[in-house]
């Protein structure tokens, strides 16, 4: 597994077109064979604030996720909505095992 977090801070004015839009995007993400998980979550004193939890069955399938049309309209629709450059941290899974995610 090959698990990808990816944080993110949105204009404050952003929040609900940024959730809107992320979640059509995670939805369709969850459709990808190589997705076990694709989270959203958001921070409970600053709802500026989300992350991304994107759980990959092999490390070549983020670079597959990255050419699907949902990624790239998720891509360009919330470009303007960043009030920081997104950023990530890469993981390895230790628990539960592979066939815990299935």
């Amino acid at each position: 597994m090959f698990i990808v977090h990816v944080f993110v801070q949105v204009k404050k004015e952003e929040v609900e077109a940024f959730k809107k839009a992320t979640l059509e995007n995670a939805r369709q993400s969850f459709q990808e064979p190589g997705v076990a998980r694709f989270d959203v979550v958001q921070q409970q004193d600053d709802p500026t604030r989300f992350v991304l939890v994107e759980v990959y069955r092999t490390p070549g399938d983020p670079a597959k996720h990255k050419e699907t049309a949902h990624y790239k309209k998720w891509r360009d629709t919330v470009a303007g909505m960043m009030a920081e450059p997104r950023s990530s941290i890469k993981f390895s899974n230790v628990f539960p095992n592979e066939e815990g995610w299935d």
